[in-house]
C-alpha cells in the first residue's frame, strides 16, 4: 500500500497534472463568465428577430413528443465556440512566451574567411633574386651549349 501511495504522489505531483488542473480549475471558472455572456448578452440579441428569449426558441414536434430546443443547442454551441477561442489564445500565448525563454542567440554573423596574408617586401624579392637566378642560369646553360652546336 506504501508504494501505491507513492506511486500515486509523484504521479500528482508532477509539473503536467498539476498545470491540468490550474488549467481545469480556470476553465470551469472562466465557463460561468461564458455562460453569462451567451445567456445574458448573445441570447435576448437574437432573441429579438423570435420575440423571445433565443434560449427558448423550440420546435414543436406532432404527436405530442418533447420539442426540440434548438435555441438551447445553439447557444450551448456558442458557449463552446467562445471557449475554444479564448482557450486557444491562450495555450498560443503561453507557447509564444515558453518559445522566448528558449530562443537561441542570434547566430554570429558569418565571418569571411581570412585572406592570405600578403608577402613581405623580403619574400617578394626573394623571389624575383630566384626568378632572375634562374633565367641566367638558362641564358648560361644556352650559351654553353651553342658552341657546342657550331663545332
Amino acid at each position: 500500500m506504501k508504494k501505491f501511495l507513492e506511486e500515486f504522489k509523484t504521479f500528482a505531483l508532477k509539473g503536467n497534472v498539476v498545470d491540468m488542473a490550474v488549467g481545469v480549475i480556470i476553465g470551469a471558472a472562466f465557463q460561468g463568465i461564458v455562460n453569462s455572456l451567451t445567456n445574458d448578452i448573445l441570447n435576448p440579441l437574437l432573441g429579438i428577430a423570435f420575440s423571445t428569449d433565443f434560449s427558448n426558441v423550440v420546435i414543436p414536434l406532432p404527436n405530442g413528443a418533447d420539442p426540440l430546443c434548438v435555441g438551447s443547442f445553439i447557444s450551448a454551441v456558442i458557449n463552446f465556440v467562445i471557449m475554444a477561442f479564448v482557450l486557444f489564445c491562450l495555450v498560443k500565448a503561453m507557447n509564444r512566451l515558453r518559445d522566448f525563454g528558449r530562443r537561441k542567440p542570434a547566430p554570429a554573423a558569418k565571418a569571411e574567411p581570412e585572406k592570405p596574408a600578403a608577402p613581405t617586401q623580403e619574400e617578394l624579392l626573394a623571389a624575383i633574386l630566384a626568378e632572375l637566378r634562374a633565367q641566367n642560369a638558362a641564358e648560361a646553360a644556352a650559351q654553353e651549349q651553342e658552341p657546342a652546336l657550331t663545332q
